[in-house]
């Protein structure tokens, strides 16, 4: 039997990204792991909830953004309190795209990954 573990974004700036999901999500480091010679970082992200992990990747010397393709992949979150997450997304200015006949809306991360935001049924 297979089961999810993880999800990985790489990412440009890895204290911004931190404070990002941090801030939008909630999302806190559970751990980490450093590359002897300093060429990556992995920092994986929990929410205390699920054993599922988001891992953000930093390598050393990357200059230029990642290529997301056609941006058409994506993590989603549920949440309880929809409104009061639209509220602290709208605040936080990380809305991209809502699509309310679906009841569903989309922050974008720092390096331009797109997040769905779903009530939690």
């Amino acid at each position: 039997m297979f089961r999810f573990n993880h999800f990985n974004f790489n990412v440009m700036d890895l204290e911004r990204s931190l404070k990002f999901y941090h801030e939008a999500l909630g999302l806190k480091p559970i751990r980490e792991k450093n590359a002897a010679d300093g060429s990556y970082k992995l920092v994986f992200l929990g929410d205390g909830e699920s054993d599922f992990s988001l891992e953000l990747t930093w390598l050393k010397g990357r200059d230029k953004p990642y290529d997301l393709g056609e941006g058409e992949f994506h993590l989603a979150f549920t949440v309880e309190d929809m409104d009061a997450a639209h509220a602290k997304h709208q605040a936080l200015g990380c809305i991209c795209f809502e699509n309310p006949a679906m009841g569903v809306y989309f922050i974008e991360d720092p390096d331009g990954y797109w997040i769905e935001i779903v009530r939690k049924k």
